[in-house]
């Protein structure tokens, strides 16, 4: 490639970012650490899980996000009375010609939002284990690969909520981020009662970038460069959170039950890597990580009886961490 078609391959990524937050501003108002975490999951190529309260624009962000990219989009209502044939498919007899055939459920598109997904039971999150991991789906014995590229978006509110389920630690480990959505400022609540008061449909959202960009961004993500020193660092805060390795920090010992596992470490980096492409780097500073860490780690951490019983929370020790392991 020439260097002035390098040039322009840059300046076209270095708005890849911008572009789509532009668009998607269009319909929502602030909640930007949610927009950059989910384009952040889009261009590492993981899950995301998004909590908090009803009415916070939780579902609108996703179906925003899906509307400015070129791409399959599908969207499952979750509900206590869901079987798993709701979300995958199931095989259909043909009593004419004697053969099975499948059906293919709505988990077959790229970006699938599962809307409310702690309110469908435990058989049915089972279903999105082989999923979520593998990209595949098993059906009557017949495997089958989902459209690249697949993320799934999940939303739902707290866990204290009446009529909802726990989920499975097996398949909670498996979002990269766990986005936690808190109330907007009173500008931005001011700015959606206008915007609500003036009776207009949300304006048209445009289709900004395409499924071959998506893949070329990832390429650039892929690339940037991250130091050794860097993913030392990384290696320790995720040690720290683990009773085994020993801590050293008096504030977190005793207060995990279970730390996180390698995958954090792994969502970790190649988190970091997508919000220093974001912030047009090629290249991962310490801050990258630090801005990652509690959306990767807070859904990774059980809390041991003793930090529960003084009110603790997983982000109480997470800043903890990351206030005492050395920053290079």
């Amino acid at each position: 490639m020439s260097t002035e078609n390098q040039d322009q391959a840059n300046t076209q990524f270095d708005q890849f970012g911008p572009n789509l937050i532009n668009e998607i501003s269009k319909v929502l108002v602030g909640q930007e650490a949610m927009v950059s975490r989910l384009l952040t999951g889009l261009l590492a190529g993981g899950h995301v899980l998004i909590e908090g309260m009803p009415g916070l624009a939780k579902t609108l962000a996703v179906k925003t996000l899906s509307e400015a990219i070129d791409t399959g989009f599908s969207r499952i209502q979750f509900t206590p009375d869901m079987l798993p044939a709701d979300v995958i498919g199931t095989e259909i007899f043909n009593p004419k010609e004697g053969t099975y055939s499948v059906k293919k459920g709505p988990v077959f598109s790229n970006l699938v939002l599962a809307d409310e997904i702690n309110r469908a039971p435990a058989k049915v999150q089972a279903a999105l284990l082989e999923t979520m991991q593998e990209l595949q789906v098993t059906i009557g014995g017949e495997t089958h690969r989902l459209p690249q590229p697949f993320m799934l978006l999940a939303t739902q509110n707290p866990i204290e909520q009446e009529g909802t389920y726990p989920l499975p630690e097996a398949q909670i480990d498996r979002f990269m981020l766990k986005i936690k959505v808190g109330y907007p400022t009173r500008e931005e609540e001011r700015k959606v009662l206008d915007r609500m008061a003036s009776g207009q449909a949300f304006p048209t959202v445009n289709k900004i970038t395409t499924v071959e960009e998506i893949f070329a961004a990832r390429k650039q993500v892929a690339a940037v460069f991250v130091d050794d020193k860097v993913r030392d660092y990384i290696v320790d805060v995720v040690q720290a959170t683990r009773v085994a390795a020993g801590s050293g920090i008096p504030e977190v010992d005793g207060m995990i039950e279970n730390g996180a596992s390698p995958r954090a470490s792994i969502w970790l980096m190649l988190g970091a890597k997508a919000h220093a492409f974001l912030q047009g780097r090629n290249y991962v500073t310490p801050h990258d990580v630090k801005t990652l860490v509690p959306d990767v780690l807070r859904h990774r951490i059980m809390l041991s009886y003793e930090a529960e019983a003084e009110g603790k929370t997983p982000e109480d020790l997470i800043q903890k961490i990351l206030d005492t392991v050395l920053v290079p």
